[in-house]
């Protein structure tokens, strides 16, 4: 697609646009500050995310569409970070560990001022880990920047017994819902 923007640093989303056969022009992310606002609630902030990355690459490429995605990993109303350091990779999945939680990705399509937005949540159930199983993982490295400090495309998919929702969702991008949207648009 020769005028399709992805406002994205992540492979994995550019590796899920691939499975349906769209390659963006160019993959330009966003330099935006993610910081929460205090009390935001994670659906809010996914999609504000979204939205705010999808706008600061539009304001500077306004005759192309840009796609911009944020995924949020949350339990109850308590927002995950993307895991940077071991602490904090240990600690969500210790939080995780046993329990059911849920993934919101928001999508953010804009071209000429025209904006779309939508979101897919899935639900997400990870086995109870032994200290022996999240060393494992933490050794392996795989969590880095990742929200909730899980990729579930990799070594973490033999912790997960129970998803409902769209799979692709979790692991960045629900394609489903950016299938629609592209669509819609003419794309």
């Amino acid at each position: 697609m020769n005028n399709l923007i992805l406002a994205s640093a992540s492979p994995r989303r550019l590796e899920l646009l691939a499975q349906i056969g769209i390659t963006p022009s160019a993959i330009l992310p966003a330099d935006i500050d993610e910081t929460p606002v205090k009390h935001e609630l994670p659906e809010h902030y996914a999609k504000r995310m979204a939205l705010e990355k999808a706008l600061a690459i539009s304001a500077v490429h306004s005759d192309k569409t840009v796609l911009a995605a944020d995924t949020v990993v949350f339990c109850g109303r308590r927002i995950l970070p993307k895991a940077e350091d071991e602490p904090t990779a240990r600690r969500c999945l210790m939080l995780l560990s046993g329990r059911r939680h849920r993934v919101i990705t928001a999508v953010a399509v804009v071209r000429t001022q025209e904006v779309q937005l939508k979101h897919a949540i899935t639900m997400v159930r990870l086995k109870r880990l032994d200290a022996h199983e999240i060393n494992e993982y933490i050794v392996s490295g795989e969590w880095r920047g990742k929200a909730g400090g899980y990729a579930i495309q990799g070594k973490a998919s033999a912790f997960i017994p129970f998803i409902s929702g769209s799979y692709s969702n979790v692991v960045g991008l629900p394609l489903c819902e950016v299938t629609q949207m592209l669509k819609t648009r003419g794309e």
